[in-house]
This record gives structure tokens, sequence and C-alpha cells, in this order.
């Protein structure tokens, strides 16, 4: 992180003075909430016609379970920030990137001096831009579509714990400087910006920890199931990797780790499993169904589908027409 930006952003503010010197605590100030709410109002930010701010994280108080109307992402700049969600605890380190929705309920620890974080602070609308550029069927399309819903919401947050990213830290670091320093930048440019920074987080989707409602591995592995399933005749991993901004080697792991086998291996099954459907329903030759089911030497074909079934797709489909039993 630049030091001028650092520097700025490790002052000690008028409020944070207040709570030092004892003379205030959460409770008794109207900075954050109404008398009668835990929720946090984006008015008190956000100015009208504004769709992001970003505002240093406050130290030195601890921050009782609350939630917010607006999405609120958490960037740790220096030392590391402690939130709670539900009975999950939750460190955020160096370079750690946290999202929220506004159905999240979480309480936060007091930082300390050293502790350096960045609250962006971002209504809905902030979010079409980035959204479109993220694609579908990976864990932020998905996220920003919770954003979305307003019946049956749940509470959802995304944690990256992503080593200290550089590519991150510059981009993150360009959009606080846009503010903090009040520079005339477009606000679509810092849309454009969190698109990217959220295009760089896919890459570390190995690297998220889980959420208060889904396993967004697991969401991951079904979309690359759902993609074999209506895709098998032309699947390829590094194709759906691209597609949705997966890193290809982390995504074979996943594959690996929640379903027991390889992409590969799933994708021959799908494809097997159609060419019986077509033997048995269809009067397409051998060839076709062959060329049908993605394979485009018939004699890979013929070879995979006797080591599955122990017989050739020929004698299968006789075996079939005078019910004979045929184990599959």
């Amino acid at each position: 992180m630049d030091a001028a930006i650092m520097k700025e952003l490790q002052k000690i503010t008028p409020e944070e003075q207040l709570y030092l010197d004892k003379k205030m605590t959460l409770a008794s100030d109207d900075i954050y909430f109404s008398r009668s709410s835990n929720k946090i109002e984006s008015h008190r930010f956000l100015d009208d016609e504004k769709l992001l701010t970003v505002r240093p994280h406050t130290r030195f108080v601890d921050f009782e379970p609350h939630s917010h109307n607006y999405i609120e992402m958490m960037y740790v700049c220096k030392g590391s920030v402690t939130h709670t969600i539900g009975d999950t605890e939750i460190v955020l380190k160096k370079g750690d990137f946290l999202v929220m929705n506004q159905h999240v309920e979480h309480g936060i620890k007091a930082a300390g001096y050293d502790d350096v974080a960045i609250n962006f602070i971002a209504r809905q609308e902030f979010f079409d831009i980035p959204h479109r550029m993220v694609g579908t069927g990976n864990a932020i399309s998905e996220f920003l579509l919770g954003i979305l819903r307003t019946k049956d919401s749940v509470p959802h947050y995304l944690h990256f714990q992503l080593n200290e990213d550089r590519y991150i830290e510059n981009l993150v670091e360009g959009i606080i400087a846009s503010i903090v320093y009040e520079s005339d930048v477009d606000e679509v440019i810092n849309q454009y910006m969190m698109g990217i920074v959220f295009l760089h987080l896919l890459r570390h989707v190995d690297g998220l920890t889980g959420n208060s409602s889904m396993d967004y591995h697991e969401l991951l592995v079904q979309s690359v199931l759902r993609y074999i399933d209506t895709r098998y005749q032309t699947a390829q991993l590094a194709r759906f990797a691209d597609e949705t901004h997966q890193n290809v080697s982390v995504l074979s792991r996943l594959i690996r780790q929640k379903t027991g086998t390889t992409f590969q291996e799933l994708l021959k099954r799908k494809r097997l499993q159609k060419a019986v459907q077509l033997l048995v329903e269809s009067d397409l030759s051998i060839e076709e169904i062959s060329a049908n089911v993605g394979y485009e030497d018939p004699g890979h074909f013929f070879r995979e589908f006797k080591k599955k079934y122990g017989t050739t797709p020929r004698k299968f489909r006789l075996a079939q027409k005078n019910n004979e039993s045929i184990p599959i």
C-alpha cells in the first residue's frame, strides 16, 4: 500500500480519540445507529447520488452485532480485524477481503492502532457493472444475485484469504485514493475497477472460507456438473474455467475433493450414459451415436464403451432388442 495513503488511513480520527479518552462509547453516539435499531442505514455515510464510499474502519471500540441496509466490503491494509458472524469468528489478516450482503448480522472486536482496514460501503446498484463482468456460475455471481433477492433472502458473506495479492492491493488502492483524496474519478470507473477486483478474487476460490448459508466450493462444483450435463458433447474443463474466470488447477482440485473423481471421468460417465440411451431409444448408427455424444474418434468410443460395459455398442444394442440383461 502506498506510504502516503497508509499514513492518511492510520491517523487517529476525532471519533477514535473520543473512544480512546473514554469520553464516548458506541452506545452513547448516534454516528452509526438510531436509538431503536441495530441496523446501520446507508444515508449516514452515502449521499443520495453516490453509490460507493470508502471509510477507514473505526478502531478502539467493540461493535456489537449489527446489520446494514447496504453491502459492506472490508479490506485489511495492515494488522488484522476480527469479525463474529453467528457462532463463527473470522480473523481478517493483511490482504484479506470480506464481502457481506445486507442481511448479515455481525460484530467486530476492537482493533488496535496498527490494525488498519477499509470499509467499502455500497448501494445495491453499484454492483450492476461488476455483476456483468464476472459472468455466471461462480461464487461471486451467485453472491451478487443474492443481493437482488427480496424474497427468501439469506445472509451471505465471502471471506477471501488472499496472502497479500499485489494485483488486488493495487486495484483497491486506486479506489481508496479516488475517494479519500476526492479526485475527479467518474463513479463508473470505480465500478469497473471493483469488477476487476472481483475477477482477481475468482482466482482465489481455494482461499474462500465457508459462509453462513452455503458452501461456495460446493456451488462451484454443482455448476461444473450442470455444465457437463448440458454441454457434454463439447465440454472442456479449460473452457469452463475460462468462462467462469476460475483457475484450472484450483478448479480441478475442487472437483476431485467434492466428487472423488476427475472432470474427465465425470464427462466420460455422462457421454456413455447418453450413448446407452441412444442405443436403446434410437436407430442412429453406432458412428452417429459416437459423434452425437462427443467422441470424434469412433474407435475411442468403442474402447471406452467396452471397458465400461464389457461389451461393444453393437452387441449391447442387440442384447437390449432381445431383452437380454446387461448390467449398466
